[in-house]
């Protein structure tokens, strides 16, 4: 499989794939293909795992694109402005990502849900009890809300995070929330009560937009019906 980042705004990944190469997607991800592409869709996974794609913002189904011969190719977009970002899995490697930042995969790569091993992370920590875990072998395409930051943490070495912020880190970095202290922080700082804490070792992907937050921000400008 050969693949491309195109655009800049709101990019797309192009894949470029061999007779019999499979990627897939959640449904609705499609942005166009060529001559040469079977599509099939099914609850990867399992019934019970596709059902647990439910709390991570994801469709139960997910969408199967094989190619039928060599140079078919298929694209898929992000849905807001920001980034694309491919990460290469191994049988020694894996990733834990938000809800939201699962774009695109080979097919030998899973994706199954976790539980966060905090509680307070699970309730505080923005992203609600549950993740996602990729394995596997091949290539894992990531939406990126604004611009792509990758840190590599060193054992012990603690990185304080907006939980908005955090796209997927390796398994081997420990995930918990810490409490912003002092009152005046908390009720004038503008920034919430707490903050997601990783500690190393292990690679930290971030995104420098939360959309979320910008979407909260857009709300007191739209009309509203008593006007």
């Amino acid at each position: 499989m050969e693949s491309r980042i195109v655009g800049q705004t709101v990019p797309l990944v192009e894949l470029k794939l061999r007779a019999g190469e499979t990627v897939y997607t959640q449904s609705g991800g499609l942005m166009y293909q060529t001559e040469g592409i079977k599509m099939s869709t099914n609850a990867k996974g399992g019934v019970m795992r596709s059902l647990g794609r439910i709390f991570t913002g994801e469709s139960i189904f997910m969408a199967h694109y094989t190619a039928e011969k060599d140079g078919a190719i298929v694209a898929f977009s992000s849905t807001v402005p920001g980034s694309i970002v491919s990460v290469n899995l191994s049988g020694n490697n894996s990733l834990i990502i938000q809800k939201g930042s699962f774009l695109c995969a080979e097919n030998n790569v899973e994706t199954k849900v976790i539980f966060t091993k905090r509680f307070s992370a699970g309730l505080f920590g923005g992203e609600g009890f549950i993740l996602q875990q990729t394995t596997g072998q091949g290539t894992l395409f990531l939406e990126i809300d604004g611009d792509y930051i990758e840190k590599t943490l060193g054992p012990g070495e603690v990185l304080k995070v907006d939980s908005g912020n955090v796209v997927a880190f390796e398994t081997t970095v420990s995930y918990e929330i810490e409490t912003i202290k002092g009152l005046g922080n908390i009720f004038l700082g503008g920034e919430g009560l707490f903050l997601t804490k990783l500690t190393g070792p292990g690679k930290v992907i971030l995104q420098s937009q939360n959309f979320q937050d910008f979407a909260n921000r857009l709300i007191p400008f739209m009309p509203s019906s008593n006007n």
